[in-house]
């Protein structure tokens, strides 16, 4: 089973940028999926982004499409989610995830994912 360590975070200005960085511990790194999911108070996990390590792919939830982008440096199997043009709405604990069951075809869903990193704070104020 992999381990996730997360950094990046924090609070930010409406319209501002944050790069969040998910570096996987397992041997080897490739061919995995490593999905993004945040989750807002009072409200249900949700899936942002996803990529599929082996070649790239990736996918994006519809509310983050054309402002977050996966991306990995698998020298140092490391996958980042840069968000742009943040909104106060994006407001959320951020976590990464692996060990998925199944294909990696989209974010995917919580119950999809076995291995969770620790969460990291988002703060978008208007």
């Amino acid at each position: 089973q992999a381990q996730l360590v997360l950094s990046g975070g924090g609070s930010v200005q409406a319209g501002g940028s944050l790069t969040l960085s998910c570096t996987v511990a397992r041997n080897p790194y490739s061919r995995q999926c490593v999905s993004w999911f945040r989750q807002a108070p009072e409200k249900e996990r949700e899936g942002v982004a996803a990529i599929w390590t082996g070649s790239g792919k990736t996918y994006y939830a519809d509310s983050v499409k054309g402002r977050f982008d996966i991306s990995q440096d698998s020298a140092k199997s490391t996958v980042f989610l840069h968000l742009t043009h943040l909104k106060p709405e994006d407001t959320a604990k951020y976590y990464c995830a692996t060990d998925r069951i199944g294909a990696c075809f989209d974010v995917g869903s919580p119950d999809d994912f076995s291995t969770w990193s620790q969460g990291t704070q988002v703060t978008v104020s208007s």
